[in-house]
């Protein structure tokens, strides 16, 4: 028997996502754990996968669309299933067949209007000002009204003939594109000289239209500031034994080490000399987490993402570098599993490699904490009362002060500089 598959909630406190691709073409068998489709959410692609083995009968949304969790997306039937009317089984579903499933209503619509429900986009049907009968949305008919523009003669591009939102759009653009009447002339006046005005500033620009990741990492990051309350340790160190390390560790081995590396496994150490670093702030608790696993920041062509590595503490170096490497290729390719960017107490920014001494991070939450890391540079320091030449690493940490307090920040900082000092405590 047909049945609708919907839009599954795909990570925790998602309402909506796109539906980027479909893996499954209609009428082809899939098996179950099969992926049917993918989703994009404001940070990962994910794989919707079969619960059982089925068939897609009829796509409901094209891809790109976006789709609240829980709308339907898709008509499937059992394995050799066939239906020879889709509409009259999508009426039994309780599915109009003419409803605009692509819902390129209410895609350019602020979220307030695409999801009021006195405008969805099923669409009915009224009589225009000569007697034609017009199909329309609600949405549709608001936004004619609005411009002042009559529907009568419109052809709709929508489903049978429907007028949609893009049909309002091409009018009235067709509508500003026309030549404005000619003013009338005013009665003449005593000829008085016109001031002098000062040329206009240049005025060229583009807008780049936000996109859902941009929009997420707005939002996110303007909570955090707003509700998390930050303060700031900073320190250095002379990283000379640290980069020797890097060096021997790279001739000796397969997997190419970063200092970055390093550095997460540097963190990671003080974490376990420091326990009490290693937590996030809930509303009724403090919770201290017994793994250590730690974010990293991956500059992306669609924006900045965290991907987590799992069990720092628990692993080698190696181990922590290819997992890195794997983490940043896919992050920038947007391949990333909604699941490889949650969990974790700490997130790691390294501006270094672009030359940036030192920064001040905001805290990616629910993190208790973010270290910028700057460029290692070589700087005059006094060691034994002498002065002599190093490389010297500024970092920063920015700690919400909720779960953590100034002490328990300085005693980590302390940790984690003494490690990057003394890095043979990073192979422990």
């Amino acid at each position: 028997m047909p049945a609708l598959l919907r839009m599954p909630g795909v990570a925790a406190n998602v309402t909506d996502a796109i539906l980027s691709e479909w893996q499954v073409a209609e009428n082809t068998e899939f098996a179950a754990a099969d992926a049917i489709a993918t989703v994009e959410t404001d940070k990962a692609n994910v794989d919707i996968e079969a619960e059982s083995a089925g068939v897609i009968l009829k796509y409901l949304v094209a891809p790109g669309t976006t789709v609240e969790v829980g709308a339907p997306i898709a008509l499937t039937g059992s394995p050799g299933e066939t239906v020879s009317d889709i509409d009259e089984a999508l009426r039994v579903l309780g599915v109009m067949a003419e409803e605009n499933f692509v819902n390129d209503e209410t895609s350019d619509l602020p979220a307030s209007a695409a999801q009021a429900p006195e405008e969805a986009p099923g669409g009915s049907s009224y009589a225009g000002a000569n007697g034609q009968r017009l199909f329309v949305t609600p949405l549709v008919r608001r936004l004619a009204a609005e411009a002042g523009l009559e529907l009568s003669g419109i052809v709709g591009t929508g489903p049978n003939g429907r007028i949609v939102k893009r049909d309002v759009a091409a009018l009235l653009a067709g509508a500003s594109a026309a030549p404005a009447s000619p003013p009338v002339a005013p009665p003449a006046e005593p000829s008085v000289p016109a001031p002098s005005v000062a040329p206009a500033a240049h005025t060229g620009y583009t807008d780049i239209p936000h996109s859902r990741m941009r929009k997420s990492i707005a939002g996110r990051l303007a909570a955090s500031k707003q509700t998390a309350p930050h303060f700031y340790v900073r320190g250095s160190a002379r990283v000379d034994a640290l980069l020797a390390l890097r060096k021997q560790l790279n001739e000796a081995g397969d997997v190419k080490i970063s200092v970055n590396d390093l550095i997460i496994k540097a963190a990671a150490r003080a974490h376990t000399l420091v326990p009490a670093m290693n937590v996030v702030w809930l509303d009724d608790a403090v919770r201290q987490f017994d793994s250590i696993d730690i974010a990293v920041a991956v500059a992306s062509d669609r924006g900045l993402v965290t991907p987590v590595v799992r069990n720092v503490g628990g692993r080698g170096i190696a181990a922590i570098a290819a997992d890195t490497r794997d983490l940043a290729q896919r992050a920038r390719e947007g391949k990333l599993r909604q699941d490889e960017l949650e969990g974790g107490t700490l997130s790691i920014s390294n501006l270094g490699m672009f030359g940036t001494e030192e920064f001040s991070a905001i805290i990616n939450p629910p993190h208790a904490a973010i270290l910028a890391v700057g460029a290692a540079r070589q700087e005059p320091v006094v060691v034994d009362g002498e002065l002599a030449v190093a490389s010297v690493l500024k970092v920063t940490l920015s700690v919400d002060h909720r779960p953590v307090d100034g002490a328990v920040a300085a005693e980590w900082m302390k940790a984690f500089l003494d490690v990057l000092q003394t890095p043979l405590q990073i192979l422990i």
